[in-house]
């Protein structure tokens, strides 16, 4: 094959979409630190979903509108920094073959190379050894290929793109001692790599192949708009009957809603929800099931007065969402290290403060910043998006936040409290390793701090009164601890003890939060 049209464009997307998702949980499990919240795989499959899907709904024979149809569902849809940058990897592809309506391997060859380089250009501190690097290497030695070669086929092309791919993949750990020492290669770059594998079984005549989801379309008017309740009775399908997990549903529920209420009743769930996007909900429920009953309410609301400024936190665990909301917030979004919401999601929530001037965005994760910048970039209201990294620093951030402020001095000063405060968090590790020296067994308990294991044991009590005395310092005064699943009443008495008797005053605050025990910030 020497023309790529717009058929096989989309079945080859396709391909790349189904061979990702079924990868999703093996990337998942490529987490440097053993911990119970690897995401990259859920992140860069409902990231790339949302791009196939968007692609796939768009009239066209062009190949050109079909990959600008393709950018566009992965820049909304973009969960993670993984899944941003694979967003950038297509937007610099749609760039470079805008106006062909049918593709050459040098079309498709110059295609890559440019999104490589819109990648790179969109992150400020790019680093090696990560998706960027398997992007730029298998891009640039399948272009030289086909400088060696003129009569090179498109299906000669992605199977030298993919061998690239896997080749530069299998050597990130030499680029980034962290993944040599945990002993796996980059979650994102394999991700990239599943998704060229995808294309290049396409092209031999083995495509990817899944059961198509349904897709529910529902009006709403925009302005007035709040949501849908649904109630939902699913019948299960019958690999799932019996001792079904579910925990396998919540993690891609939760992305696209808020659950009400589930309960499993021998072949059945019962589900009730509340969402914007009820088409989702049902997209993720008929993977496990059919619908023995379903009910679809339209909520609106009277709009909504006017005021300066709109504040959006990011948060996980029922304590939590009721705090932030406490301190002002007006929209939680739910998620976090386990799952990242996607651009998509903060333009939603944007949008639905479109009776405030100004909006904060308080991310409350390091791996939800790009998201939430990108959303920044494409919203045309003024959005301020403050890098907390943390749910402590967003917690420390919107104590010093002043309506009556401006939004120059408000945005100094929670930057400043989101980017100072010390924090630590608690956890279990999945697995043995090695990580800076400390040695983790499966099931202990460790210590983070940053992108740090600090300590591990198998003591909780011990690990927690070893961490909170290493972060504190002369200057310290108050320790705030969320406590969420995983901590031990008797335990949080005996820190606040310690605390107290090394000169802190201590905020104890009942978070709820999944994976993380105990999640400490000193002030």
């Amino acid at each position: 094959m020497n023309i790529l049209n717009s058929k096989d464009f989309l079945a080859m997307v396709e391909s790349g979409s189904n061979n990702l998702e079924n990868h999703e949980e093996e990337i998942n499990t490529l987490n440097v630190f053993p911990v119970p919240d690897g995401d990259t795989g859920t992140n860069m499959a409902m990231t790339f979903t949302n791009g196939y899907k968007e692609a796939s709904n768009f009239l066209s024979n062009n190949v050109c509108d079909l990959a600008k149809a393709l950018s566009k569902g992965l820049l909304m849809g973009a969960r993670g920094n993984s899944g941003v940058i694979t967003s950038q990897i297509f937007r610099g592809f749609a760039k470079a073959v805008e106006g062909k309506n049918e593709l050459t391997v040098k079309d498709i060859s110059n295609g890559f190379i440019e999104g490589a380089r819109v990648a790179y250009k969109a992150i400020m501190k790019p680093v090696e050894g990560t998706i960027l690097t398997v992007i730029k290497e298998s891009a640039y030695y399948a272009s030289k290929e086909l400088e060696n070669n003129s009569n090179l086929t498109i299906e000669e092309y992605f199977e030298c793109l993919t061998s690239n791919a896997k080749k530069s993949l299998d050597n990130t750990p030499e680029l980034l001692p962290a993944l040599k020492e945990a002993g796996v290669v980059d979650s994102g770059g394999a991700g990239l790599f599943r998704i060229f594998e995808g294309f290049n079984l396409f092209f031999k005549g083995e495509a990817i192949k899944k059961v198509d989801i349904a897709q529910v379309e529902l009006s709403k008017d925009a302005k007035d708009y709040l949501g849908y309740k649904m109630f939902i009775n699913l019948l299960l399908n019958p690999e799932y009957q019996k001792g079904f997990d579910t925990s396998i549903i919540n993690k891609r529920l939760i992305a696209v809603s808020e659950i009400i209420k589930m309960d499993i009743n021998n072949e059945c769930i019962d589900f009730e929800v509340n969402t914007v996007k009820p088409g989702e909900v049902l997209n993720v429920l008929q993977r496990y099931g059919e619908f023995a009953s379903l009910n679809v309410e339209n909520h609106l609301i009277a709009k909504k007065p006017q005021k300066e400024y709109g504040i959006i936190s990011v948060s996980q665990g029922e304590g939590l969402n009721k705090l932030f909301l406490e301190l002002g917030v007006d929209i939680v979004v739910s998620g976090g290290q386990t799952m990242n919401p996607s651009t998509q999601d903060f333009l939603d929530k944007i949008d639905e403060l479109d009776n405030c001037k100004i909006i904060f965005i308080l991310p409350n994760n390091s791996n939800i910043i790009l998201a939430a910048e990108q959303a920044k970039t494409m919203s045309n209201k003024d959005v301020v998006v403050i890098p907390s990294k943390s749910l402590q620093a967003g917690i420390s951030a919107l104590a010093l936040f002043d309506a009556n402020d401006s939004k120059g001095n408000n945005e100094k000063a929670l930057t400043k409290a989101a980017t100072e405060l010390k924090t630590a968090q608690i956890t279990y590790a999945v697995k043995d390793t090695s990580f800076d020296g400390v040695e983790v067994k499966k099931d202990d308990y460790i210590s983070i701090v940053g992108k740090t294991i600090i300590d591990s044991s198998n003591n909780l009590k011990e690990l927690c009164i070893k961490t909170i005395e290493r972060l504190k310092d002369d200057d310290s005064s108050l320790l705030t601890i969320i406590y969420g699943e995983g901590s031990i009443n008797e335990v949080n008495e005996e820190i606040v003890k310690c605390a107290e008797s090394i000169g802190l005053e201590v905020e104890m605050i009942k978070g709820d939060q999944p994976v993380y025990a105990y999640l400490f910030g000193i002030e």
